[in-house]
């Protein structure tokens, strides 16, 4: 975990998140909290993810979602050297589909 990143308003934030229980209290608290761009770049983010970890190219993710390639790049890396999260969620969401 990046220890420039834990603090006690992100644990706060993070608790926040938890404690919703359903889609659409997300939208209500996401709405308020961050502008529509950023809510999309995080969607747009995790959808590469998962595209990359079924195997697309970066052409077919460029397309299908409208992510630049340095984008398409960061999301790999943390896929293959980050702190897992990433892989935590997809697997999780795996199982929910």
């Amino acid at each position: 975990m990046n220890s420039h990143l834990k603090d006690e308003f992100t644990d706060q934030l993070f608790t926040a998140i938890l404690a919703l229980d359903t889609i659409e209290e997300a939208y209500k608290f996401f709405e308020d909290i961050f502008t529509v761009n950023e809510i999309k770049a995080l969607g747009q983010r995790l959808e590469v993810a998962k595209m990359l970890n079924q195997g697309a190219t970066y052409d077919k993710i460029a397309d299908m979602t409208g992510a630049s390639t340095a984008t398409i790049s960061r999301v790999k890396r943390c896929l293959n050297y980050g702190p897992g999260g990433y892989k935590l969620i997809l697997d999780r969401l795996d199982k929910t589909e």
